[in-house]
């Protein structure tokens, strides 16, 4: 059993409470999802989320994530967003973790009133996750 006698980089700064730690992680939940349960609820017979592929209309047309629709986050407005239900839940994606597309896209979203949640590893997650692409 480890000792608790000598503080490590893990441990130099004490971990929260239980209680305050479900908080937080569920807090993250409502904001990201991954790209296993992206796969998984597209394969559902009934969706009730539309998968935004926020990268640039050559990106997207090299390879998707089947069944995303194209929509660069900077013409994200409530013109490009008339044809959507109200109250539809989006998922956003760019390249990876090394891009804030989709941060900029889940915050355009949120800005017009629009439920968002950001798909964590964007198209490289779904790649190394081996999921594959479709391409135009």
């Amino acid at each position: 059993m480890p000792t608790l006698s000598k503080a490590v980089p893990v441990t130099e700064v004490p971990a929260a409470d239980p209680d305050s730690a479900r908080k937080h992680f569920e807090s993250l939940l409502e904001f990201e999802t991954d790209c296993w349960d992206v796969h998984a609820s597209l394969e559902a017979t009934a969706r009730n989320f539309i998968v935004l592929d926020v990268r640039s209309p050559t990106q997207y047309s090299a390879g998707h994530v089947g069944g995303a629709e194209n929509l660069p986050h900077r013409l994200i407005s409530e013109r490009t967003l008339a044809k959507y239900d109200p109250e539809i839940l989006f998922v956003v994606y760019c390249d990876g973790p090394h891009c804030n597309g989709a941060d900029r896209a889940a915050l355009q979203l949120a800005r017009l009133g629009r439920r968002v949640k950001k798909m964590i590893g964007g198209i490289e997650g779904w790649k190394d996750d081996g999921f594959s692409l479709v391409k135009d």
